[in-house]
This record gives structure tokens, C-alpha cells and sequence, in this order.
């Protein structure tokens, strides 16, 4: 099913069956899901998707890609208590909760300078790409000093937010993205870092394939 080490059946096949245990009622309006029979109906990144413990397929019945099977299983096993919703935009280092395998530096390299990397020089390719995958600008004195301020619905209860500037004859180019402060009930950090590199890479692969 998965190209690579065994390991990723064994995961996802652990995922589904932790998912079959759970109270879908209990957890749809939480997760801001729909649900028919046992089945919840999430959007990531404007594109539907479904999640029971028989498995985790698209639109067409296919079994997304593991990355795609790993977020939308740990956003439904990580379903907190109760809806948190804090509007703050905060940095990935903000987050108190940490793990061995998560750190900032995998956040710059695998996110931000991702697209740095590809779109330096090229803001307008970026606006485009972002637009694609249904970016929407967002103007504030907070992203007023940024040549572009786009924001993301990944998921539900998740949004991230692209700060970037070209470069210039004086300065490189800059790239911040940041996350609602409730993220962290929603995601464990190395999801949270997941989704923001899953964005970085559909930056890339829509400017590629337009």
C-alpha cells in the first residue's frame, strides 16, 4: 500500500484500529468533522477525505499518502476534551509541548526554507500557487510590512499563515509561517510539523505542475 519500510503498514494499521474504538458522535463537532454512520468526512487542505477504523481514503476510495494517513489519524486520536480556539498566530518554538523528534530545526529546513528555496525571486508564483490551493490574503497591520500574507485552512480547527518577502538588492528573501495557538490541543508537534512541511510541498508541486 505504502512505498518504503513495512513499518508504515504496521502504523497505519495501528491507527485504524485505535480509530475504530473511538465515539465518532463524541468527537465530529469537536474536530469540526461530518459524519455518516461511523465514518467522519475531514477537509485537508480543501480536499475531502475519510476516516473510520476500516481505513483512510479520498474522494476516489484511494488510500491518501502515508503523511496525509499520519495527520488526519493523529488529528482524530488527538480529539481534546473540548473546543480551543485562540486566534494567536504563534511561531512552531512557541509550542510548550515538545518531543525527541521535533525541533525548529526541522521546522526551518523542511518548511520554511522549503520554500524559500523555490520561490526566492518569485513572489508572484507564490501568491498563484497559494491561490490554488485556496490561500486566502490576509490583510492586518500585523502582516502589513510582508510582501505576501496568505492564510491556510489545512484542517477544521487548524490554520497556518505564509509571511514572505522577496528579496531584494539589499536582503534575501524571508519566510515565516505560523500557526493558530490552539494548534497544539489539535496536533502533536511532530504533526503540527508535518502539516506545515505537507504545505510547503504543495507550494512546490502546484508551481511545478501549472
Amino acid at each position: 500500500m505504502f512505498k518504503g519500510s513495512d513499518i508504515f503498514e504496521k502504523h497505519y494499521t495501528d491507527y485504524c484500529d485505535r480509530i475504530s474504538e473511538i465515539d465518532m458522535n463524541a468527537v465530529k463537532e469537536i474536530l469540526g468533522a461530518g459524519l455518516e454512520e461511523d465514518t467522519l468526512h475531514i477537509r485537508f487542505f480543501s480536499r475531502n477525505y475519510r476516516i473510520s477504523g476500516d481505513g483512510i481514503t479520498d474522494e476516489k476510495g484511494a488510500v491518501p499518502h502515508y503523511t496525509v494517513c499520519v495527520i488526519l489519524a493523529k488529528y482524530v486520536l488527538h480529539c481534546p476534551a473540548r473546543i480551543y480556539h485562540d486566534p494567536e498566530w504563534v511561531s512552531f518554538k512557541d509550542f510548550k509541548k515538545d518531543s525527541h523528534f521535533t525541533n525548529t530545526n526541522f521546522f526551518s529546513s523542511d518548511t520554511e526554507q522549503a520554500i524559500l528555496k523555490h520561490f526566492s525571486g518569485r513572489v508572484d508564483a507564490l501568491k498563484t500557487a497559494g491561490n490554488k490551493i485556496s490561500g486566502q490574503p490576509v490583510s492586518s497591520d500585523f502582516s502589513a510590512s510582508y510582501d505576501l500574507s496568505m492564510a491556510f485552512e489545512v484542517l477544521p480547527r487548524l490554520s497556518l499563515l505564509l509571511l514572505f518577502n522577496d528579496r531584494d538588492e539589499e536582503f534575501p528573501a524571508q519566510c515565516t509561517v505560523l500557526f493558530h495557538k490552539h494548534a497544539e490541543y489539535y496536533l502533536d508537534p511532530e504533526s503540527l510539523l508535518m502539516t506545515s512541511a505537507a504545505l510547503a510541498r504543495r507550494l512546490v508541486d502546484t508551481d511545478r505542475n501549472k
